[in-house]
């Protein structure tokens, strides 16, 4: 009897032996392959078996057995995997890979990136669409002459009226598109879905400050146009007071004589430290602010929201010129003596040159 009393016992404790190394064994497969962050990027196919899957894992070292992550997931009724891209860093254990592929990807690897800068104008950011899509520049020129397409935003956005129409405009929605960094599925992004992202954006922040808009003496379409100019014609710290020498300007009838706007208006594009030269300033149209009483008929460039808010919020001075020096330092006066006086001192001083 002692006999098979120790019989069994040394079989309790074999199998206890086993049962603890077998249990010790599937926590240890469970475990990180690596304590290295790195980063390891993997695609699980539509209709991918979980066996698969295990595949796909171990053959880039994520995993450190095929079959325990099987058994892994059958325990755990983990059969909801998703197919997709993932980014699985290399320190992940098992219980955190299945649960990232239980969650899915969000990930898109033709995913694109488009920066449109403050102050471009439509001719750039044509330019830019073409570069990084599969629109033609002159496809994206063409859209924005769709009387049809310009009624769909017209009827679609609050703040965009028939002055978009004017036939006077050079560019149907320029300073309507508000420059930022946008993000898309893929280059074959249409150039409709370009805009109305970058719409949705303008009607994102023009809608903060709707209360003071409606009160403003100045339409949205002015307010836009006045925050374009502003924007090719100084520093943002700069903007507000540029705001109020043109607000000063206007109320006292006197044409704005902004540089950036007789550029736009012959075609050409406008240096921040440069000045319009005669031939410039000479052509009558309706951007050359040098020849016609207020604002430009329309805008004549893509403005931040500093600005839009300066073209909305001006500060409250009795300026009525300003100029920069060649290092972009800009000088506000309320005479034109005092202005061509420190133009004289800018020049003596090797600070302003043309």
């Amino acid at each position: 009897m002692k006999k098979f009393r120790n019989i069994a016992l040394s079989i309790l404790i074999i199998t206890t032996i086993v049962i603890v190394g077998c249990c010790l064994f599937y926590k240890y497969q469970l475990t990180p392959v690596s304590t290295s962050e790195k980063i390891v990027e993997i695609e699980i196919p539509t209709n991918t078996s979980v066996k698969q899957i295990a595949t796909i894992l171990k053959e880039n070292h994520l995993i450190r057995d095929e079959k325990i992550f099987l058994i892994y997931v059958k325990l755990m009724k983990a059969h909801n995997m998703k197919a997709g891209y993932y980014d699985i860093p290399n320190n992940f254990d098992v219980k955190e890979i299945v649960s990232l592929l239980q969650e899915g990807s969000k990930k898109n690897p033709n995913e694109i990136s488009i920066t449109f800068k403050e102050g471009i104008n439509i001719r750039e950011f044509a330019t830019i669409v073409s570069k990084n899509t599969v629109n033609s520049y002159d496809n994206v020129l063409l859209l924005l002459k769709d009387q049809n397409y310009l009624d769909e935003l017209i009827e679609k956005y609050w703040f965009i009226t028939e002055d978009i129409k004017n036939s006077k405009l050079y560019y149907s929605l320029e300073g309507y598109l508000f420059p930022d960094t946008y993000y898309f599925t893929s280059k074959e992004v249409s150039t409709k879905e370009i805009i109305e992202k970058m719409l949705n954006k303008m009607d994102e922040v023009l809608s903060s400050y709707r209360t003071d808009l409606d009160k403003n003496n100045l339409s949205i379409h002015q307010i836009l146009t006045l925050a374009s100019v502003i924007e090719k014609e100084g520093k943002t710290n700069d903007f507000k007071n540029i705001s109020s020498v043109f607000y000063n300007r206007i109320n006292r009838n006197m044409a704005l004589e902004s540089c950036a706007t007789a550029y736009y208006g012959v075609g050409l594009d406008f240096n921040e430290l440069g000045i319009a030269t005669n031939e410039v300033i000479a052509p009558v149209n309706d951007y050359n602010t040098y020849k016609i009483s207020g604002l430009p008929v329309g805008p004549i460039s893509l403005p931040s929201k500093n600005a839009i808010e300066a073209s909305i919020y001006p500060s409250d001075t009795n300026y009525f010129y300003f100029l920069s020096d060649n290092q972009g330092v800009t000088y506000f006066f309320a005479t034109y003596s005092e202005h061509q006086n420190k133009q004289k001192d800018l020049i003596a001083s090797g600070k302003w040159y043309r």
